[in-house]
């Protein structure tokens, strides 16, 4: 059985095993237009999994639809991969308000001040030494005008706040005049940024 045979109310709030290990529950996936592009499906996790295979525990993370081998008989979900590979993969993500996202759940997600003002859309996200540290988001015309500023800007991880599920929208800690001085900010966004 292929997991393109599968749509999100055939998984949703069904049980996910590797083997005879219960991994947790699928809650979801992104609520996005474009349905090629969301690879991943969300994922309440185990707590006992979770502090086991996570670096910081995470009640939701993403799971990789790539990775369901199939509905078994009893109704629940099994996966083609190890708990080693779930590890590899929880690790090549995104924390925000204390949940784990892969890069597919963040990607075209528009971005808003804290005061509901849409700043822009992500575009790409930072890595740097194997660890995300922000996002380049496209700002809104209006904004470029405004602040003067060019198309793009990158803002760091530790600048977001929340995500909007329904939305698919990502929330700021601050206003965006708040965020122009962060230190975290302008140092994302200085040349020589991720060389040392």
């Amino acid at each position: 059985m292929g997991n393109n045979e599968y749509s999100i109310q055939d998984l949703l709030q069904r049980e996910v095993y590797v083997n005879d290990q219960r991994v947790g529950r699928i809650v979801g996936e992104r609520h996005h237009p474009n349905t090629s592009r969301v690879t991943s499906i969300r994922l309440e996790v185990e707590p006992s999994v979770a502090q086991t295979y996570m670096r910081k525990p995470s009640e939701l993370a993403p799971l990789a639809k790539e990775l369901v081998q199939g509905i078994q008989a009893d109704g629940t979900v099994k996966l083609s991969k190890s708990m080693r590979e779930l590890q590899r993969r929880w690790r090549d993500t995104v924390r925000i308000d204390e949940r784990l996202y892969a890069p597919d759940e963040m990607i075209d997600k528009a971005v808003l001040d804290n005061q509901g003002q849409e700043i822009g859309v992500i575009m790409e996200m930072i890595k740097v030494k194997r660890t995300y540290r922000g996002f380049t988001v496209k700002l809104r015309m209006g904004i470029q005008r405004v602040y003067g500023m060019d198309e793009q800007i990158n803002i760091p991880l530790r600048a977001f706040a929340r995500t909007r599920e329904r939305l698919d929208e990502v929330i700021l800690s601050k206003t965006f005049d708040k965020l122009l001085e962060m230190p975290s900010f302008i140092d994302i966004n200085s040349p020589g940024f991720g060389m040392d």
